[in-house]
């Protein structure tokens, strides 16, 4: 139900952090397109943009507006998830109404390259190195064993609170839209996590996050991808090693040493195991790689 008082893109946006637990980021883009859908539709009818007024669009009117988004460059992908998000807005708006049938843009699912355990130790080695201060080195390192030993999110590793010391086994981590799952720890993870705790020079009260900035506050996820970004040249890694490629790399080595795919949906907490099925193209290219890069006719 809207609230009159709102204007409606602050409306689904409240209802999407409150009732449908989307993440910030996912909030602020999504009311974002909603903002510019209406203020395209201002322009467009010449009027007001109310629910009433919303109940009346047409195929035409969401093709105009696309075609808008296009000319200032958007891509394939990106209109994609615009065009997403105005069939959610608009569901959400006037739920009675029947959202106009409109096929969005062919997008080429791109399929995640992982990078070998070698590279992926020696990344996290190299950033450990460039570190301003041996705990800051401490602490990069045990972020990304996290992503590829655990095969966090950077988002939940960043996100982790210091209540999660002392370690045991396993690690509790909270996902998307609040979900929890539970990953093992790798001795070496553990190690690493413990390291850096011992050097921090914070204190670590249960609330606290884990891992902190230079200055003492929350580390940020940016810092964390220059850091990667920095180093990966010198390995000569390309610019699709990011902290992420970390985490698909995880789930491609464990499918490609047997791992059930539904167990491994599990430790990657993915809400449908289509998104998993991603890295059966992803074992089966790497396969191709190493045996173009091996045998001596290929």
């Amino acid at each position: 139900m809207t609230d009159p008082i709102l204007p409606l893109p602050l409306q689904w946006a409240a209802h999407l952090a409150r009732d449908r637990r989307r993440s910030v980021h996912t909030v602020r883009a999504y009311r974002a397109t909603a903002e510019r859908l209406t203020a395209f539709l201002r322009a467009h009818w010449g009027g007001t943009v109310d629910a009433a007024a919303l109940a009346r669009i047409t195929a035409a009117d969401l093709r105009a507006f696309l075609a808008a988004r296009r000319a200032e460059g958007l891509g394939n992908a990106s209109a994609a998830r615009e065009l997403s998000a105005v069939r959610g807005f608009l569901a959400f708006v006037v739920p009675a109404a029947a959202t106009p049938r409109l096929r969005g843009p062919r997008v080429k699912t791109g399929v995640p390259r992982p990078i070998s355990p070698d590279e992926a130790l020696a990344l996290a080695g190299q950033v450990a190195d460039d570190a301003a201060e041996p705990w800051i080195g401490a602490r990069d390192w045990a972020v990304l064993l996290l992503l590829y030993g655990a095969g966090l999110r950077i988002g939940e590793a960043i996100a982790l609170p210091a209540r999660v010391l002392p370690l045991g086994d396993t690690l509790v981590v909270t996902g998307k839209r609040d979900k929890t799952r539970v990953v093992p720890l790798l001795p070496q993870v553990r190690a690493a996590i413990e390291h850096y705790a011992a050097q921090v020079p914070w204190a670590l009260s249960a609330d606290a996050p884990l891992f902190r900035g230079a200055k003492g506050g929350a580390l940020s996820p940016g810092m964390i991808r220059r850091a990667v970004q920095a180093a990966r040249g010198g390995l000569g890694l390309g610019d699709r090693t990011t902290p992420h490629a970390l985490r698909h790399s995880f789930a491609t080595h464990l499918l490609g040493r047997g791992a059930d795919l539904r167990a491994l949906q599990e430790l990657l907490g993915h809400a449908s195991l289509s998104s998993t099925q991603v890295y059966t193209a992803v074992d089966a290219a790497h396969l191709l790689d190493v045996y173009r890069n091996a045998h001596p006719r290929a």
